[in-house]
């Protein structure tokens, strides 16, 4: 049986807008929790996306409703797909991405395989996923939910979540905090351009972020 949620609730414009400017690893710096599984990897060399999570666990052999999909997602919508363990069978290939792309999807994280990995490249459409297959998913009627929660690279993947992806990894952040992490993640990388331009000035990078005062204050203590 088929087990379909109704479409989550868009991401806002202005935090779609912040979080273009913020890479994945910035925010990485100051916090542990959303990150997917690093072996979930860009199959572009330089990509960045911004969107809402609309969430698909698929059977093994299964791609009948990532097929459906396609007459219901969204421009900015992000594909975020739970292959329940397998590692053999593309859901994804090259017509899937020219029709994902026609619809204005953003891109598709998949904790399992894709195909026609020149074809992706060639249409510059985002997508990560752990690897390459020629074994494809079929309409195979096995049934599958869309729009309920999900695992996805160690996570749990709710419907309207905001994803962040980059060439660097995948984050995932409730809809609710992306507005602070955005400022947090823009401020940072402010104050990291500024450090840059400390250490062309002639400064020492550990002497900046007090690192060095750090392990002389270790190091004094428990001497």
């Amino acid at each position: 049986m088929y087990h379909i949620g109704p479409m989550p609730t868009a991401i806002d414009a202005h935090i779609s807008r912040q979080l273009q400017d913020c890479e994945t690893a910035t925010i990485g710096h100051f916090r542990d929790s959303g990150f997917v599984d690093p072996a979930i990897h860009s199959l572009l060399a330089r990509t960045r996306v911004v969107g809402t999570a609309v969430t698909l666990s698929l059977p093994p052999t299964d791609g009948t409703l990532l097929n459906h999909a396609m007459r219901l997602v969204r421009p900015g919508d992000v594909l975020v797909i739970d292959r329940q363990g397998d590692d053999r069978h593309a859901c994804w290939g090259g017509v899937m991405t020219q029709v994902a792309k026609g619809l204005g999807v953003a891109g598709v994280i998949i904790d399992g395989m894709a195909t026609d990995a020149q074809s992706i490249r060639e249409q510059e459409f985002p997508v990560w996923c752990r690897g390459v297959s020629a074994l494809t998913t079929k309409l195979a009627g096995l049934g599958g939910t869309m729009n309920l929660p999900v695992s996805v690279g160690g996570l749990v993947i709710h419907p309207g979540d905001i994803i962040l992806a980059d060439e660097n990894g995948v984050l995932v952040v409730p809809a609710q905090e992306a507005g602070t992490i955005a400022s947090k993640a823009v401020s940072l990388q402010q104050q990291e351009e500024a450090i840059l331009q400390r250490v062309a000035q002639g400064e020492c990078l550990p002497d900046i972020s007090g690192a060095t005062e750090l392990i002389e204050r270790i190091n004094s203590r428990e001497s």
